[in-house]
């Protein structure tokens, strides 16, 4: 069983009674709305959303399809695909980092004895924006990463735009980062990760 399915926070939401066929008989229908880690099969799904979310705003993407698989391939258990009745409609893909600020290395390496996830994007698919679905996805990653016992920090960047977004789930702004990507210029924010031995014993970790 994987850290994922043991929490009964990220396992299947059923927000509707299966159907029946017409003998009585239930028919076999996905889960209303779902949240696992995500495998490299869904890298091209992935990619489509994260792509129509950041060209229009930034002309590029966090993550290029051949970086996605890669991290998929890595490090899944640091990824959160929220499903709703099979389809990806958002998600998140981390990978792990081991100093303190970010660098330009941080967007393609994973460093698997590191103690801070570094989140490399969130993205909601166009059709399901505007209802609160990046926040409650945030909310479930964190709190899934407060099971991992070697996970401390959680730390981002992003555009000075979105600051509020990431403040409103908890993040703090450390300063301007490092790491720039073209013109664009981001803000640096952490979360930190605490109560480990308290979430193992009280949330099925």
């Amino acid at each position: 069983m994987s850290a994922l399915s043991a929490l009964p926070f990220l396992k299947p939401l059923q927000l509707r009674p299966p159907r029946s066929s017409p003998g009585g008989q239930r028919r076999h229908t996905l889960p209303a709305s779902e949240f696992r880690c995500l495998s490299p099969g869904d890298a091209l799904s992935v990619f489509e959303i994260e792509r129509e979310a950041f060209i229009s705003v930034s002309g590029d993407c966090p993550l290029h399809l051949d970086e996605i698989r890669h991290f998929l391939n890595l490090c899944p258990e640091l990824s959160l695909g929220w499903f709703e009745e099979g389809r990806l409609v958002a998600f998140i893909i981390g990978s792990l980092w081991d100093q303190e600020r970010l660098s330009q290395a941080a967007l393609t390496l994973h460093k698997a004895q590191g103690s801070a996830v570094h989140i490399h994007v969130l993205a909601v698919h166009r059709t399901v924006r505007q209802q609160g679905k990046g926040s409650i996805l945030m909310w479930r990653y964190l709190q899934y990463l407060r099971c991992l016992p070697f996970a401390r920090r959680a730390l981002l960047m992003c555009e000075p735009f979105l600051v509020p977004f990431y403040q409103k789930c908890g993040f703090q702004a450390l300063g301007p980062c490092q790491v720039a990507v073209g013109d664009l210029a981001f803000v640096e924010m952490q979360h930190s990760v605490r109560g480990h031995a308290f979430m193992r014993r009280n949330s099925g970790c």
